[in-house]
Parts: structure tokens; sequence; C-alpha cells
């Protein structure tokens, strides 16, 4: 497969994640969709070739889920979330920010993950690190962002 040096930033989309009811264990809808997000990266590595190793990337969410289950056997939106980053260059093999744990007092509002990393930190590493946008640019792709630079890259 041919790079095309004019694709830089690719956007996808995949939906039913929103588990408000029957969410399920180690069978059930999130294991589902956990599976074949995994087989698709892993089909995109394979398709990628020898290209992944100028790839970077990115999955994450716009909202967490709640730790704790709702009444419905489901979870609930919620705040704290994770994002994976696969591709050349990536320093991986390690959970990289803070872990607060899951007990109740740690929780925000005692349901959920609180939020201890900014993903324009992520976001903006990846910009400045791996497409090379200088880091005084950052603001105008997110306005009033001050943060990190971290070092993942």
């Amino acid at each position: 497969m041919a790079r095309d040096p004019r694709i830089q930033v690719s956007f996808l989309a995949v939906g039913g994640w929103d588990t408000h009811i029957n969410q399920g264990a180690g069978q059930g809808q999130l294991a589902r969709n956990l599976e074949q997000l995994g087989k698709g990266l892993v089909a995109l590595q394979t398709g990628l070739a020898a290209a992944y190793q100028n790839t970077t990337i990115v999955v994450m969410s716009e909202f967490g889920r709640t730790v704790k289950e709702n009444g419905n056997g489901g979870t609930d939106h919620g705040h704290g979330n994770v994002m994976w980053l696969l591709g050349g260059g990536i320093r991986g093999g390690k959970v990289y920010g803070e872990w607060t744990g899951l007990d109740p007092a740690q929780r925000h509002q005692g349901r959920d993950l609180a939020v201890t990393t900014d993903f324009r930190d992520v976001l903006g590493t990846v910009l400045t690190r791996r497409l090379a946008v200088d880091a005084s640019k950052l603001q105008q792709v997110f306005p009033k962002y001050t943060g990190q630079v971290l070092n993942f890259v």
C-alpha cells in the first residue's frame, strides 16, 4: 500500500458504546464492542504495513462511563475516560497519567473516575511530536489551552 503524503489526519467514528441498559460482562455488549474494536485496530495495523511506523492512532471517546452499574444493568455517562495510542514511536506498554483508584471516596461524585489528564495534553503532544505543529500554535487548535507536552512519544 503506497503512502499518500497528502493524508495527515483521518477520523473514524464507531457507535454502539452508549450502554445504559444490559451492558453485560465478558460476553455482553461492551465486550463485543471491544472485541470488534481490537480486530479493527489489528486490521488497520496490518493494512498500513510499513507505514504503521509513521502513523499514530488515537482511540478516544468524548465521555467516559460510570464505574458503578446503574439499575438497568448498564452504566451512565461519566467523566474520566481512557485514551489509547498506538503506532510507531509510541512508548507503549504502560499506563500514563494518574490512577486514583476505584474507592468511592476517590471517584467523581462517588460514581465515576475523576479526570486526571487533560485530553488536550495528549492530542497536543501528538500534534507537536508527530505532526510537527509548533507548540506556540496549539492555542489555534485548542483556544485558551495552556497545558503541557507529555512524554509518551
